[in-house]
C-alpha cells in the first residue's frame, strides 16, 4: 500500500514536471511535440523584432522566431533563428523579410518563397530583408509633398511681389483707366448695336427686296445649270484643243513674220527698192502728170483734127 503511494506521487510530479515544461514551451510558442525545422537569416539591423515573433508565408503563420543573437565571428551581424512548424517546401532562394505586421509597430518575418528548383535544408541561410522604417516611408512620401510646398510657396512669393508691383499708385491709375477704357468700348458696342437694330428696322423692306433678288438670281443659276455646264464643258473642249494645238510654233512663226514685215516697213521707210525710191521720190509722179496731160492733149487734138491724123483713099 505504502508503494502504491509513492508510485502515485512519483507519476504525479512527473507528469506535472512534463506538463510545465510543455506548458512553458507553449507559452514561448514552441510545440515540444511538433517536428520543426530550424533556418538561419542574417541582418545588420532587426529593427524591433523579438523572441516568439511569427514567421508568416502569405499572410498564414507557419513558425517562429526561435532565437537572435549576434553572429560569432562578426559582431555587427545578428542572426535570427527561424522554426517552422510545417513541411512546406523551402526554395533556397527564398527571401525572410522583416517587417510590420501591426499598427503597434510589432515586428514579424515574412518568408517569400522564391523560384529556385532546388529546396533548403533544415539549418541552412536563407536571404534576408528589412522593411523601411515608419519614419523612412513617411520620409519618402512627404518629400514629394515638401518639393511641391516648397516650390508653391516660392510660386506663391512671386506672385505676392507681382501682385504688391502692380498695386502701388501709378499701376491703380493705370488699371482704373484700363477698365474705364473697356467700360467706354462696351458702351460704345452697346450704341454701335442699337444703331444697327435701328437700320434693320428702317431698311427692313429693302433687306427683304435684297435677299428676294438675291432668292432670284441663285434660282435662275440653278434652272440655267444645264447651259452653264454647256458653256464649261465647251470652254473645257477649247481649252484641250488650244493646248493640243502648236500654239507655241505658230506664235513663233508668226513673231518671225512680223519681223520681216518690220523689217520690209523700215526698208521702204528709207528709200530702198523701186517701191521705197517710189515713195520717197516725186519725179516718176510728175513725170506720169506730164506724160497724162500731153495725152489729153493729143486725144483732144485727135477728137478736133480727125484727118490730120486718119487719112482715107476712095478708088
Amino acid at each position: 500500500m505504502k508503494n502504491k503511494t509513492v508510485y502515485i506521487v512519483a507519476l504525479s510530479f512527473i507528469s506535472a514536471l512534463a506538463l510545465f515544461i510543455w506548458g512553458f514551451n507553449f507559452l514561448k510558442g514552441k510545440d515540444i511535440f511538433s517536428k520543426e525545422r530550424i533556418f538561419y537569416a542574417t541582418y545588420n539591423e532587426v529593427g524591433g523584432l523579438v523572441k516568439s515573433n511569427p514567421v508568416m508565408i502569405n499572410g498564414l503563420r507557419v513558425g517562429q522566431v526561435r532565437d537572435l543573437y549576434f553572429h560569432p565571428s562578426n559582431n555587427r551581424t545578428i542572426v535570427v533563428e527561424l522554426a517552422l512548424a510545417t513541411d512546406i517546401p523551402i526554395p533556397v532562394n527564398s527571401t525572410a523579410r522583416i517587417f510590420s505586421w501591426d499598427l503597434m509597430g510589432s515586428k514579424a518575418i515574412d518568408l517569400r518563397l522564391g523560384d529556385a528548383q532546388s529546396m533548403a535544408d533544415s539549418h541552412d541561410t536563407l536571404n534576408s530583408s528589412l522593411e523601411q522604417s515608419l519614419k523612412e516611408e513617411v520620409n519618402a512620401q512627404v518629400a514629394p509633398l515638401k518639393k511641391k510646398a516648397e516650390d508653391l510657396l516660392s510660386s506663391v512669393d512671386s506672385l505676392v511681389m507681382v501682385i504688391q508691383t502692380i498695386l502701388n499708385e501709378n499701376s491703380k491709375q493705370n488699371i482704373m483707366t484700363s477698365l474705364q477704357n473697356i467700360s467706354n468700348t462696351f458702351k460704345n458696342l452697346e450704341s454701335t448695336t442699337a444703331n444697327i437694330d435701328t437700320l434693320v428696322v428702317k431698311e427692313r423692306n429693302r433687306i427683304a427686296s435684297i435677299l428676294y433678288n438675291i432668292e432670284l438670281i441663285t434660282r435662275n443659276l440653278e434652272s440655267n445649270s444645264t447651259d452653264f455646264n454647256r458653256i464649261i464643258g465647251n470652254m473645257a473642249v477649247f481649252s484641250d484643243s488650244l493646248a493640243a494645238s502648236d500654239l507655241p510654233g505658230t506664235i513663233r512663226r508668226a513673231d518671225s513674220t512680223l519681223n520681216q514685215l518690220s523689217i520690209m516697213l523700215a526698208g521702204l521707210n528709207d528709200g530702198q527698192g523701186s517701191l521705197g525710191m517710189l515713195l520717197h521720190n516725186d519725179t516718176l509722179y510728175i513725170e506720169l502728170e506730164r506724160t497724162a496731160a500731153e495725152m489729153n492733149k493729143l486725144l483732144e487734138d485727135i477728137r478736133l483734127n480727125p484727118k490730120r491724123y486718119v487719112k482715107f483713099s476712095v478708088f
